[in-house]
């Protein structure tokens, strides 16, 4: 995977910007999600796969019993539905969460561990799409679609047996869009990624795949120029994070003496999926 240390914000900025030019080449938008980590030590570990131990061999158990005790809940009627609203509460999946903004990644990328660098991570998904298996290809191409709703995964896969029964030589990667849960979805461009296999992790996808996914590392010291800038554009957790928790977190960190540099603020995650104690800067999954 390409993977580039960048110096200043517009540097960032610029680099983003070609790379996403590139990557929209035949489309009228880019094709690039984005992801951030506050730390560029984590991982893209999934939620289930923190489980540890043998994890895949509950995650039907954890469905199932999600859609039973939350049954006044009604996100919709497939099962992608029910992932989607357990991702967004915190039920360990194996799913990934992403945005179409780099500016979204980037704050939940800086807005927390100013000593440690940090990372913007960029996959081109219509690239990882070329990689589907024929039933899901067509699919899109029929809808002309970039990424999978809940419905069209459903059309195809009823569940995820179906979905992994899908999977030829090597585990494949797609992205859908949840459905609106709520405002924080909205506000935050959410998109989510799904690998054919629950044991099989985003970082051995991206080595056997170098060519479609990009990096950029925010050293410490450039952590905070580019948190002035996503401040000044409204980026911040009272809006990605709708509610009094969100604007608590704001308070928190704008407040804070001397703001990112001193450690201020713990940036939360993109869903809300860890708990309050443990929002470090990861967006969730």
């Amino acid at each position: 995977m390409e993977e580039v240390t960048v110096s200043s914000w517009r540097e960032l900025d610029d680099a983003v910007g070609e790379a996403g030019r590139g990557a929209g080449a035949g489309h009228s938008h880019s094709t690039l999600v984005f992801r951030g980590l506050a730390r560029s030590t984590y991982t893209h570990m999934s939620g289930l796969a923190r489980l540890r131990g043998d994890y895949a061999a509950v995650e039907s158990h954890l469905i199932r019993n999600f859609r039973k005790y939350a049954h006044r809940q009604a996100p919709g009627p497939t099962v992608w539905d029910w992932l989607a609203l357990g991702q967004h509460h915190g039920l360990p999946t194996r799913l990934l969460d992403w945005t179409f903004s780099p500016l979204v990644a980037l704050h939940f990328a800086t807005a927390s561990w100013p000593e440690d660098d940090g990372v913007l991570l960029s996959i081109d998904c219509a690239g990882a799409h070329e990689l589907l298996p024929p039933s899901l290809s067509e699919l899109l191409a029929e809808e002309g679609a970039l990424v999978f709703t809940t419905e069209m995964l459903a059309r195809v896969a009823a569940d995820l047996p179906s979905f992994d029964g899908l999977t030829g030589d090597r585990p494949f990667l797609a992205f859908f869009e949840p459905p609106s849960l709520d405002e924080r979805v909205i506000n935050q461009s959410s998109v989510l990624s799904l690998l054919s296999d629950p044991a099989f992790q985003l970082e051995e996808w991206l080595a056997e795949h170098p060519g479609l996914a990009r990096a950029w590392v925010i050293p410490a010291k450039v952590k905070a120029e580019v948190r002035q800038r996503l401040d000044q554009a409204n980026i911040t957790e009272r809006v990605l994070l709708p509610g009094l928790d969100g604007l608590a977190d704001w308070l928190r960190r704008y407040y804070s003496p001397g703001s990112i540099e001193d450690g201020g603020g713990d940036g939360g995650s993109m869903a809300g999926q860890e708990e309050r104690h443990r929002q470090d800067g990861r967006m969730a999954g």
